[in-house]
């Protein structure tokens, strides 16, 4: 693994997930401190590596018109005025301002999929990616879609475990131990920073 060739996807980085107060934290809650603990010390020690760090936010209009009758989470987030651009809920987490000058921000994303409706695709072939790690949440939901479609899309896929948060311990160890398997490797933060120092 090279890490000019590696791509980090943040996922859902946002206060209405990460903020105590966030309207959406109540469905991560049981591991979103521990996540976003473990992501900010690899983004530590990713910083002065060559891996491209991109967050793909998750932002609608004040009367959400891109949803089309919606189903499931997104009608959830639709209930409940989450991820509306120009609030305080939409924005990415003040723990990634450190980081503002290495994180790329792809927007675009209004569905479960990084890749959907964005120029996430586009900007990997660009630099030359050929592995790509997900992180954040929610791991049922937008990590799943969006690491299927990065496999489908040719790039190898690797789940980090400890900084992905599910809904429930079950889900999340769940997914880790029987659906992410079945086309990615499930790694460790430090399982990735050992595989980069290679």
């Amino acid at each position: 693994m090279q890490a000019k060739k590696t791509a980090l996807i943040l996922i859902g980085y946002q206060n209405d997930y990460f903020s105590k107060d966030g309207v959406l934290r109540p469905v991560i809650e049981m591991n979103a401190d521990s996540v976003l603990e473990i992501t900010l010390q690899l983004l530590q020690a990713l910083q002065d590596t060559g891996v491209t760090m991109i967050s793909t936010p998750i932002l609608f209009t004040e009367d959400y018109h891109e949803l089309h009758e919606p189903v499931g989470i997104l009608k959830a987030v639709k209930d409940a005025g989450a991820f509306r651009r120009g609030t305080f809920g939409a924005e990415a987490i003040p723990e990634f301002r450190p980081y503002a000058d290495r994180i790329i921000e792809v927007p675009g994303k209004r569905g479960l999929n990084a890749f959907a409706e964005t120029g996430l695709d586009a900007l990997l072939h660009e630099r030359g990616i050929e592995d790509v790690v997900l992180a954040g949440a929610v791991t049922s939901i937008c990590i799943d879609s969006t690491g299927r479609s990065a496999h489908e899309r040719g790039f190898r896929v690797h789940m980090l475990k400890d900084a992905t948060c599910g809904r429930t311990f079950l889900e999340q160890d769940f997914y880790c131990n029987q659906v992410f398997p079945l086309y990615a490797d499930i790694w460790s933060c430090q399982n990735l920073i050992s595989a980069l120092a290679e």
